[in-house]
Formats: C-alpha cells, structure tokens, sequence
C-alpha cells in the first residue's frame, strides 16, 4: 500500500476584471477498493461557494459559484490517498469470456449500453480494420487480444504531449502517428469497441517516482487511460501509452463514456473580446 499526496493547481489570468459564471470542477480522486481516500480539499481564489453532486458515471462533481469579479482565478485541490494496487494483477476471467469473441450476458449487454457503443465516425471503416488486424483467429485467447490491443496503440503510434484543447479522432491519430494520452485512450478505447467490448475512459493522475512512465515530465501528472469490461474480471485498466495493465500507478478521478466529460475544470466568464490572458496548470503527485 502507498500513500500518496496529490496538488492540482489551475490558474486563469484574465487582463482585467471579469465576471466569473459557475465553473464545474471534477478533482476528487474515486474511492475504490484499490483506494482509499484520506482527505480531499479544494481552495478556490477568489472564494466561491461549493456544490457537491454526482454525475450519472459517479464521479464526484463541485460546481463553484462566485459573487465577485476577478483578474486571477485560481483553483487548488490537495488530496492525500492510499492506493493499494498490484503491478501483475491476475484476472479471474469467467470461463464463457476466456476466448473471443463471446457474448455478454442480455443484462450486462443493456447495462454497459453506450459504453459499448463507437463514439466516433469511420464510414470508410479505417479504425475497424485496423482493430480487427489484432484478431489471430476463430477463437482468440480474449486477455491477449486486449493486452495486443494496447501495444498496438503504442507501437502506431509516438507519444507527444499536446497543450492544446481537445482530442483527436482515432482515425486522425492513426493517420498522424503521433497524440498524447488521452488520444492514445480514446484509440484504445474505440478499437475495442469495434470489437464488441464495452469500454471506458479514465482520467485521473499517474504517479511516476522513477520517471520510467510516459506521460509525465516528473513524479506525476494528469493522465488518460481505459477500461474494459470482461464478465468475470469485471473491468480490467489499460494504459496504453505505457503498455501496462492494471492501476497499480494510476490515480483515477472520473469515469465516461467520451473524454470530453472528464475534463478537470471548465467554466467561462463574462468580460470583453481580450480579456483572457492565458492559464497556466501545475500538478504534483508524491509519496
């Protein structure tokens, strides 16, 4: 068992005052039975009032209203945790799983819904013969396939780091050959989804002492991997970008169908044509 601390701090600079409309914060860490939280806290500068809910996925979600204009917005979450997770996790596979393709059960099939559901288009069918290229035969051992799946991605495609907002199409990372984590999440997750799994993303932070982790240019940082559901095994993690299986260094924060609903902080203001100056994110993860 490790215990970990984690500071995720985001800064808005604005060129003058603005009027900050509410912002919708997703920072708590989920409690599970590979981790425990010990404390969460969130500072917001200027102060604003906190709300708490859960989305439809579970995750714990702050709305933050304010009542004051502003030309900094700072918003610092501290959470201390203890994550208990092995590195080779074994997976007790139900024995109607174990070779692909299989059939989930009808209530499984209904539950896991838009989960097992390609979000994207790919009318000329490029993701879909790519996936099925992992597919060695009639019956295919169902762990392999997944594990062969994830290096696929890597081996596809680099790793670079992106600033930029958003995420590409899958079928824009592979013809590219380059994206960041949560690109190589996305493709995971999409591929396996052409192949009839039920799939999620995972946004949270991956905690690197060693930095022998791609993804992180220090002991920590934001990260994006997947989750697919096996009967049996339940859901099992992948990290793509790192080719490793199981959480035993990942952080988890929430959970969605798209990655576009796992953003950490969002929001707007209301303030002239140039009144945004930039924003700046800092994030340490340490034991």
């Amino acid at each position: 068992m490790t215990t970990l601390k984690v500071l995720h701090t985001t800064t808005y600079r604005f060129n003058e005052p603005v009027r900050l409309l509410p912002h919708r914060l997703m920072l708590r860490p989920r409690e599970s039975r590979e981790l425990r939280l010990i404390s969460s806290n969130i500072t917001v500068t200027p102060p604003a009032a906190l709300t708490w809910a859960h989305d439809v996925f579970g995750n714990a979600i702050a709305t933050a209203t304010f009542q004051m204009t502003a030309s900094t917005l700072a918003i610092a979450s501290v959470a201390e945790l203890q994550l208990d997770a092995v590195a080779w996790p074994v997976f007790d596979i139900a024995v109607s799983a174990m070779s692909y393709p299989f059939r989930y059960s009808d209530d499984d099939w209904t539950d896991l819904g838009a989960l097992a559901l390609p979000q994207f288009s790919d009318s000329a069918g490029v993701l879909r013969n790519w996936a099925q290229m992992f597919v060695r035969g009639s019956r295919t051992d169902t762990l392999s396939l997944l594990k062969d799946l994830s290096v696929g991605v890597s081996e596809a495609v680099r790793y670079q780091s992106r600033e930029d907002e958003g995420t590409q199409t899958p079928v824009e990372t592979l013809n590219r050959g380059w994206g960041s984590c949560r690109d190589f999440a996305v493709l995971f997750t999409e591929a396996a989804r052409m192949l009839g799994f039920g799939a999620r993303i995972v946004s949270g932070y991956l905690y690197n002492p060693d930095q022998r982790s791609i993804g992180s240019s220090g002991a920590g940082s934001t990260h994006a991997w997947a989750e697919v559901f096996v009967p049996g095994a339940g859901w099992i993690t992948f990290d793509p970008t790192n080719r490793s299986l199981g959480g035993f260094n990942l952080i988890p924060v929430a959970l969605a169908r798209d990655i576009r609903q796992t953003i950490p902080v969002s929001g707007s203001f209301v303030g002239s044509t140039g009144a945004f100056a930039g924003m700046s994110v800092e994030v340490f993860v340490t034991s």
